[in-house]
């Protein structure tokens, strides 16, 4: 793997998981404003113009792999925005999920991201961020996403700690909370006769479109002002 060349007072994205969906519209979004984008994920993204690291984010050593590539290009930039969309859902229940079975979850939810903040911060210059990609399920719960509900819980108290640890960097991070988004994974998860009733949960009674999300990390990106916030982009919620 070749190490890649930036382009002077290059603003770079760093994005887990933009092979499809959120991820995928993400990386379209800052492409077309003249970001370097390179997704690290196992699928490359199909978007002509991405780079792609491949990186298994649920191994413990993801990082070894593309370690040169990444030090290259973050040395390189000027400004670097880390948006951490990779994550796993899990139809599972807290009475019956084994702690392998958590720590799977673990790693590519909380542990990954921990991981590449580690590595990144000491190359990010001030007006950078670090953004999260949340859940509805990051602020309460529902039956049978036990695992999930955890990992999503934890990725906000994660971003919290990190807006206190990295004052005064000029670093900001939020955590963009999507509700029901129409993407695979919830189409993976919600049976076909079951989404009308999905849609009816959202007051505008549709699911989001992945772009509306990417445009809303994008903002997030480009204004400070809510660094340490929970952004909850969900077209208001009918809670019953």
């Amino acid at each position: 793997m070749g190490v890649i060349e930036l382009d002077s007072m290059t603003r770079l994205l760093l994005i887990t998981g933009a092979s499809a969906g959120i991820g995928l519209s993400t990386a379209s979004r800052f492409l077309r404003d003249g970001y370097t984008v390179v997704n690290l994920s196992r699928r490359p993204c199909p978007l002509e113009g991405v780079q792609h690291l491949r990186c298994d984010l649920a191994q413990p050593d993801f990082l070894e792999s593309i370690r040169s590539n990444l030090e290259s290009m973050l040395s390189q930039a000027d400004l670097v925005s880390v948006i951490h969309n990779a994550s796993r859902l899990s139809n599972d229940t807290a009475t019956d999920t084994p702690s392998d079975k958590l720590r799977d979850v673990l790693e590519i939810n909380i542990v990954a991201p921990n991981t590449l903040n580690r590595f990144a911060i000491p190359f990010m210059k001030p007006a950078s961020s670090v953004l999260f990609v949340g859940s509805t399920l990051s602020e309460k719960a529902v039956p049978s996403s036990y695992t999930y509900v955890t990992s999503k819980h934890g990725m906000i108290g994660m971003m919290r700690a990190f807006c206190q640890d990295l004052a005064g960097t000029g670093i900001h991070t939020a955590c963009i909370c999507p509700g029901f988004t129409d993407t695979e994974m919830l189409r993976e998860h919600v049976p076909a006769d079951a989404m009308a009733a999905v849609r009816g949960m959202s007051a505008f009674n549709r699911l989001i479109e992945p772009a509306e999300i990417a445009d809303t990390l994008f903002w997030a990106a480009s204004n400070p002002v809510i660094n340490g916030s929970v952004v909850h982009a969900n077209l208001g919620q009918i809670e019953t």
